[in-house]
């Protein structure tokens, strides 16, 4: 990775991610999959000009489904790292922010 906008990829926006940003002032993204802790509050704090307090990454697992009427044709979607990270108090992203 040579920059800071090769460690965010894109961010998760599901209900939990919302509830997440409302009431814990965290966000979520994918994020690199050989992307350290240290490098991502860099990214975050260097991108949205914001202050991290805390970063949290998981490795996604890879998921099989089954497709088509039959069920016979296997399709597998593959695993990500996710990182939550936590904004000290009264920190925002606007992307992250509702309609006003």
């Amino acid at each position: 990775m040579t920059t800071v906008y090769d460690v965010l990829q894109r961010p998760i926006i599901t209900e939990k991610s919302s509830f997440q940003n409302t009431k814990l002032n965290q966000v979520v993204f994918e994020v690199a999959s050989k992307a350290t802790k240290a490098m991502i509050k860099e990214a975050v704090e260097t991108i949205f000009e914001v202050k991290v307090e805390r970063v949290n990454v998981m490795n996604m697992p890879a998921k099989k489904s089954r497709r088509g009427m039959s069920r016979r044709l296997l399709t597998r979607k593959k695993g990500y790292k996710k990182a939550i990270i936590t904004l000290a108090a009264g920190e925002t992203i606007d992307m992250f922010e509702g309609v006003r």
